[in-house]
């Protein structure tokens, strides 16, 4: 199998890269779990997220905003003593921030509405021939982030956002002459 490049050479990227990354998620919950951990891969390597994934998970309640909102600085203080997981408290506190703001954009429209409607509902099919020609934040990524700030996110700026947008199969990323293009092509309709 011809991969992307920047697939490997852990198996737990070939892992990622051949059953989730591009793999278009509708739901308002895996949304956000995996925009939180986008923010909190910034400054550090996708690697080191994909490692802790599962700590995260467990020490974020499964990522269920609804628990983490009620959360306090007793949180924040326990949470920075979890080896597991990044231990940064401006993205811990950020993390409950976000929870809040996933409540009341989920309250009003949906958080997986207010996401997909700046796709018109479906993936953007990308044609990259390779890695280099792949952007690292588009207009759209720009606009995104914007919005996202604006109804209060934070570790949410257009690179971040567009690698979200990658993960989550708002974007067809996957170079055209990896098996998973058209894999995620066939799966960009509801």
């Amino acid at each position: 199998m011809t991969r992307c490049g920047w697939a490997g050479p852990e198996q737990i990227y070939f892992d990622y890269h051949d059953t989730d990354w591009g793999v278009p998620e509708w739901d308002s919950r895996a949304l956000w779990e995996k925009l939180i951990l986008d923010g909190f891969q910034a400054g550090l390597s996708w690697i080191t997220i994909l490692k802790k994934r599962e700590n995260f998970r467990d020490a974020f309640e499964g990522f269920d905003p609804n628990v983490i909102a009620g959360w306090g600085e007793e949180d924040v203080e326990r949470l920075l003593q979890n080896a597991g997981i990044v231990r940064s408290r401006a993205k811990i506190e950020a993390t409950i921030k976000n929870a809040r703001v996933w409540q009341k954009i989920e309250q009003r429209e949906g958080f997986d509405q207010f996401l997909w409607n700046y796709m018109d509902g479906k993936p953007l099919q990308n044609h990259w021939a390779t890695l280099a020609d792949i952007p690292a934040k588009t207009p759209l990524s720009e606009q995104i982030s914007k919005d996202l700030k604006r109804e209060g996110f934070k570790f949410c700026g257009p690179v971040i956002v567009y690698a979200f947008m990658q993960a989550v199969g708002m974007v067809n990323d996957h170079v055209i002459d990896c098996p998973r293009h058209k894999d995620c092509a066939e799966l960009a309709s509801r």
